[in-house]
């Protein structure tokens, strides 16, 4: 998969593209990651790529022309999706996740200063994404956390091929608790059922906890989750245990 970023700050994003799970799947020919720096696009000699807004108001607005000069520089195929990563945008889910992968590649344009004149929606955007109800500094951070989510879903990308599967979202729910050496530590020890061998416990261990954390941290998610009669059960006990514990 080809993931082109453009951005004003490409320094800004090629040391954790070279770092870890990324690093790897690049060198592996899994993906394909392009940084196009948005200012080698600039009209001018000053490399100018953002003006005032029309209207008055504070800030500073990317410039059209740059930006969609450095789109048509680049290759035609294979088809982009262009995205603009932006806090109007459709908040980023597994599920979008999910369906990024089916696509061999896509444009992300990293906004900056008080976002990008409109007509960069209007004449080249297919879609809008934001990483969630608050706002940064510019579409860096979003880009990366895209291709991050999108490569981990790829086949190949991650060591284990349930890697994917088992992460928190993926099933509707959060990811149950983890641990790993040493079995104590200042106090606190490892559930017995975990070291016990029986991997059909441990399973139900899993589930059980994965909906637990779920319960008290996103309730919401459960109300679109596929939970079938085993995961009720679950929750019934769950809700025993609470109840026991307050009367306790």
């Amino acid at each position: 998969m080809i993931f082109d970023i453009l951005t004003l700050f490409p320094q800004a994003c090629a040391a954790y593209l070279k770092a870890s799970i990324l690093g790897r799947a690049q060198k592996a020919g899994l993906i394909t990651v392009r940084l196009i720096d948005v200012r080698e696009y600039s009209q001018d000699r000053h490399r100018t790529v953002d003006d005032a807004p029309y209207g008055g108001g504070d800030g500073m607005v990317m410039k059209v022309e740059p930006i969609v000069a450095a789109l048509e520089s680049l290759p035609g195929k294979p088809d982009p999706r262009i995205i603009l990563l932006s806090p109007t945008g459709t908040p980023f889910t597994q599920d979008a996740a999910r369906e990024l992968t089916g696509l061999e590649r896509l444009v992300l344009i990293c906004g900056r200063y008080e976002g990008v004149d409109e007509r960069v929606r209007k004449l080249a955007v297919d879609q809008e994404i934001s990483l969630g109800d608050f706002v940064l500094s510019g579409g860096e951070l979003p880009a990366l956390a895209l291709v991050d989510a999108v490569s981990r879903l790829i086949p190949g990308v991650l060591g284990g091929s349930d890697s994917a599967a088992a992460d928190s979202f993926s099933d509707g729910l959060l990811e149950h608790p983890h641990y790993t050496r040493p079995p104590e530590f200042r106090g606190l020890g490892v559930p017995e059922v975990l070291t016990g061998g029986n991997h059909a416990a441990i399973a139900r261990w899993r589930r059980k906890e994965s909906l637990r954390r779920t319960l008290e941290r996103r309730p919401e998610l459960l109300e679109r989750a596929p939970l079938d009669q085993a995961d009720r059960e679950l929750l019934a006990e769950i809700g025993d245990e609470d109840k026991a514990g307050q009367s306790g």
